[in-house]
């Protein structure tokens, strides 16, 4: 039975084969052929896998921020075989702050120009953050085309990459090189790659965190030493703009202070970038520090020189890209207004670094008012001390010489017979007359000298003379001011260039016809310099007569020092009035 079952089967089998006009051979090769196929599809399946686990590996092998978001790019682009890709980076406001890019070569990055905001189909990933595959960008509703000089692209394929539920930014790739479209394995492989890239990102930011905690911290603890220690100021805050550059890697770093009781700022301290340009420059109150100086709150500028809320400052001097400014204290007493810029074109400055440079800022305004109330203590003992020899000088010194004179001057009239010994006792008296004059006006010095320099210093004085000018010019006067000018130039020194400054406004205003004024004052170890720019008409060579142009010629030969009258380039003349510092 089971034989003969055996041979009906072959002989029905035989008979389908005939049937179906295929051989048992062919049936054979082609389910090799399928077989063949299916470990094909296997084994890419398999090399794709390992693909991806090596762009996980490679994506999450560094710690630094920026390798770690151009690798993810790279990653993709090799995992889902496409010509083109790009990471964009999400700011506060939804908007891409970060474009980094892979495919694109820096000459056609120029020829595009600047990166993309987030229109667009970019816009719509942004708005709804899922996988999104498209078959040609064109054909969608919210695709708003390319700029001029930009690659044609067609299919496209985009993921969100979130970091701790909270997305990061978005992953844009085109143009699928086999000329086909994105299909869902690829979508499912680069929603896994995002998932890896969130973590690697996340670790980066927290290593970047710890990092710069670090240096903020090593930097607070090297600024207190140093105001503690008894440095200079000054010094200490030039450090101090250098470090911050450092730490957030810009480009131009400034410290605005006020002068005086006016509310006026000056950039007291720079590091970086043409800081010889807008070091001691005076900002108008429509500067952007002199906004953050009245509110006490950051400002954060994606390009601060184009700003429509700034007018004037280093952004009008210097041409700034990304910036933010932070004041030094709190709301309630704020100390002086930092700004971190750097270059057109450059990224923007992340949240972190905002939240460190401000901490590091509140640390530096903390530091500063412990050393100064460590001066101000250090001055009363001074203070004390003088008081304390202005009485014994007073109260014993004056009154032993008066009582000595006295007596000399009761014994005259026992040596009027002697003339040439009543002479010299004459002399002794009238000397010690001169002593004691010279002791009360020392005396007297020593009450007064502080309480003089506690009154309007000299900055104080040049930005309240600079702002007389502005109605008879018609416009404010650019003012920098730099040295110690408050301490290193004396009472005469400081009334003779108050007057320099005044008659040059005022030369400007009647004779110039000018539209802008740059005033620079500063003092070194030597010299007092005083230079007034304008752009306006220049040296009339008719005119012959000019009293005003003597006068400043004559102040300054009187205190040793030489005037310069000379063409402003392209027009326009310049003032030059230089004297030596004496010794205050």
């Amino acid at each position: 039975m089971v034989k003969g079952a055996v041979v009906d089967e072959r002989a029905r089998g035989s008979h389908e084969g005939e049937a179906s006009g295929m051989s048992p051979q062919l049936r054979l090769d082609a389910l090799l052929d399928d077989l063949q196929q299916q470990v094909a599809q296997v084994r890419a399946a398999r090399d794709r896998v390992h693909t991806l686990l090596d762009a996980v590996l490679a994506v999450g092998s560094d710690l630094d921020l920026e390798v770690v978001l151009q690798r993810i790019v790279e990653s993709a682009v090799a995992l889902v075989d496409a010509q083109y890709g790009a990471l964009g980076v999400l700011g506060e406001e939804g908007t891409i702050k970060q474009f980094i890019t892979v495919g694109i070569d820096d000459e056609t990055i120029a020829r595009i120009g600047p990166y993309p905001r987030g229109a667009g189909i970019l816009g719509l990933l942004i708005r709804h953050p899922e996988p999104l595959r498209l078959a040609n960008l064109a054909d969608h509703p919210a695709s708003v085309g390319f700029p001029s000089g930009h690659p044609p692209m067609t299919s496209f394929l985009g993921a969100p990459v979130r970091v701790r539920d909270q997305v990061f930014g978005n992953l844009y790739l085109t143009n699928k090189r086999s000329g086909t479209e994105f299909d869902t394995d690829d979508e499912a492989v680069l929603r896994t790659l995002a998932a890896a890239a969130g973590v690697a990102i996340d670790n980066a930011r927290l290593y970047d965190e710890a990092h710069r905690r670090q240096r903020w911290l090593a930097a607070s603890n090297e600024l207190t030493r140093s105001l503690l220690s008894g440095a200079e100021p000054a010094a200490v805050l030039e450090s101090f703009t250098a470090t911050v550059r450092e730490m957030a890697d810009a480009d131009l770093v400034t410290l605005a202070v006020p002068v005086g009781d006016s509310g006026e700022l000056v950039l007291e301290a720079a590091s970086g970038t043409q800081t010889e340009r807008v070091r001691g420059l005076v900002l108008p109150a429509t500067a952007l520090a002199a906004k953050v100086y009245t509110s006490g709150e950051t400002i954060v500028s994606e390009a601060v020189s184009a700003d429509p809320r700034a007018e004037g400052g280093s952004a009008s001097v210097v041409e700034l890209g990304p910036a933010f400014f932070v004041p030094l204290g709190t709301r309630e007493h704020v100390r002086g207004v930092l700004q971190v810029a750097n270059l057109p074109g450059s990224a923007l400055f992340t949240d972190a670094v905002i939240d460190m440079v401000t901490g590091f800022g509140n640390q530096a305004a903390l530091a500063l008012d412990v050393a100064e109330h460590r001066r101000d203590t250090e001055r009363m003992v001074v203070l004390d001390d003088r008081d304390r020899i202005a009485r014994d000088l007073h109260d014993l010194v004056i009154q032993r010489l008066f009582a000595g004179a006295l007596s000399l001057q009761s014994a005259l009239g026992r040596v009027s017979d002697r003339p040439q010994v009543s002479e010299r006792v004459q002399r002794v008296v009238d000397d010690l007359d001169d002593t004691i004059k010279i002791i009360r006006s020392t005396v007297y010095a020593l009450r007064e000298h502080d309480q003089a320099r506690r009154g309007s210093g000299l900055r104080a004085q040049l930005v309240a003379a600079t702002e007389r000018a502005t109605e008879s010019l018609g416009f404010a006067p650019a003012l920098r001011m730099t040295g110690l000018l408050d301490t290193a130039v004396s009472a005469e020194q400081a009334e003779q260039l108050l007057a320099v400054l005044g008659e040059a406004l005022s030369n400007a205003a009647r004779h110039a016809h000018a539209t802008t004024v740059d005033v620079g004052v500063e003092a070194t170890d030597a010299t007092l310099h005083l230079r007034v720019a304008d752009n306006g008409l220049g040296i009339d060579p008719a005119v012959t007569r000019r009293s005003g142009l003597a006068n400043l010629r004559r102040r300054a030969e009187e205190m040793g020092g030489t005037f310069d009258l000379s063409a402003n380039q392209p027009s326009g003349t310049v003032v030059e009035w230089v004297v030596p510092l004496s010794p205050t």
